[in-house]
């Protein structure tokens, strides 16, 4: 057991505090920020991570039962098949002159199990590999428009949805972001809709056909796609000429090896990959139809990154022991487990909360009044039992069934808790955020 005035006297806490006076922020990546879990509390650096274990700056030990590296690291941390492979590559020369051969190695594998697709660009990130989904799509198109559902990164192209209203993207993910630093001029290029509703699309793209280079999506997040959506998208896209494109950045290899949309049977023009498709390796791609595709010769995209050995190393290498291992199979049934687990404890405890999510995205919420204070006090109690844990679980192959065996006994003490205190009176820190959020130097 940790007690929480261990947690908040901790390295990592004191290191944030430096953090923020260094960087904007504080950390490189939202979703990584303390206040996003457990303000004051949350150990936030790490000295190691091991399969389903991550030990702090103090050198505690806890089982991830989060967000696993926000979901990149699908086989779990450290994997010694994937990391081998990268250490070989490395002593091999990580970049050259020339051009490393398993780029073409790993394209030809993410073509044979996406055979709809002709061709790929590779980039490290999902955000850039994002914005190069859009600058294939215009130049393609010759368009300026983008329709899109969901969560898409940083870049302009997205962030421009709220300059005409800054409240447009507040439904699709993540409140709060702002546009500043996006040129005025990019007003009115991307306009969002409503998930899973073909008529909420269908009616912002009436008038604007001929202008609307993009339809972007996430296939499947928070569920399964309705039946017939996607075949919905899919025409409507064929009929007024623009590219679909499916973003699975998030869904990708969490059901199925590669792309969720495989499991539908319905097939974009282009497809974005990233987080674990290298296991944590910094790798992306985006896939499409040579039609597409070619406009890439059109425009300039290049980045000498890009062309390093050791991303393609990893993702052939994860993607190996992803098939080999049938990966997905233990991925749905642990995630249904730690469902099962909250729906369970939830109920014993009298606490009303709504599971939700696919079994590898899965996520629960508290109907309270206060739920918010009630997250963070889960995560601070999960802490104290050695825990990271969340709102939200992301399985990976490393989790084991003692894992869960432990886990369970954790929540069912800590539902209780919560139970007997609805108003949040016992919570001694401040709450979690919930979305972007500026903060000030400490």
């Amino acid at each position: 057991m940790n007690s929480l005035e261990e947690l908040m006297t901790g390295s990592g806490v004191e290191l944030y505090r430096r953090a923020k006076t260094l960087m904007p922020g504080g950390t490189q990546l939202l979703s990584k920020r303390p206040e996003m879990f457990a303000p004051e509390v949350w150990p936030s650096y790490y000295s190691k991570a091991k399969g389903s274990r991550v030990w702090d700056m103090d050198g505690r030990e806890f089982i991830d039962m989060s967000i696993m590296a926000v979901g990149a690291c699908i086989l779990g941390y450290a994997d010694d098949e994937v990391d081998d492979a990268v250490v070989s590559a490395i002593r091999r020369g990580v970049n050259s002159t020339l051009n490393c051969p398993e780029e073409v190695e790993l394209a030809e594998a993410l073509v044979t199990l996406h055979p709809w697709f002709d061709m790929v660009r590779y980039a490290r990130s999902g955000g850039e590999a994002m914005g190069l989904a859009i600058r294939v799509a215009r130049a393609s198109t010759k368009r300026d428009v983008v329709m899109f559902s969901g969560y898409h990164g940083w870049n302009d192209w997205y962030l421009a949805a709220n300059l005409a209203d800054d409240a447009a993207l507040d439904g699709q993910l993540m409140p709060g972001l702002q546009p500043n630093g996006v040129p005025r001029g990019l007003t009115g290029t991307a306009i969002s809709f409503d998930a899973n509703n073909i008529e909420s699309l269908r009616e912002k793209v009436r008038g604007k056909e001929n202008q609307i280079a993009a339809i972007v999506i996430e296939p499947a997040r928070g569920e399964d796609a309705p039946p017939g959506y996607l075949q919905a998208l899919r025409e409507l896209a064929s009929e007024i000429g623009a590219v679909l494109v499916f973003d699975e950045i998030t869904s990708g290899f969490r059901m199925c090896a590669g792309g969720i949309h495989r499991n539908y049977g319905v097939y974009p023009d282009l497809a974005v990959f990233a987080k674990s498709m290298a296991n944590g390796y910094a790798m992306s791609v985006v896939m499409g139809v040579e039609k597409v595709m070619q406009a890439a010769q059109t425009t300039f995209i290049s980045s000498t990154n890009w062309t390093d050995r050791v991303g393609p190393t990893a993702a052939l290498a994860t993607l190996k022991k992803y098939q080999r291992e049938h990966v997905e199979k233990h991925l749905i049934a642990t995630g249904n487990r730690v469902k099962d687990i909250w729906r369970q404890a939830a109920v014993r405890s009298g606490l009303e909360i709504n599971v939700t999510g696919l079994p590898s995205l899965g996520a629960f919420g508290f109907k309270a009044r206060h739920p918010m204070g009630m997250n963070t006090r889960f995560t601070i109690e999960m802490l104290k039992e050695g825990f990271l844990g969340f709102r939200q679980f992301k399985p990976s192959f490393a989790h084991q069934s003692d894992d869960l065996d432990r886990y369970q006994k954790a929540v069912e003490r800590i539902f209780p808790l919560l139970a007997a205190d609805l108003e949040c009176t016992e919570l001694r820190t401040p709450k979690h955020h919930s979305g972007f959020q500026r903060l000030t130097k400490e």
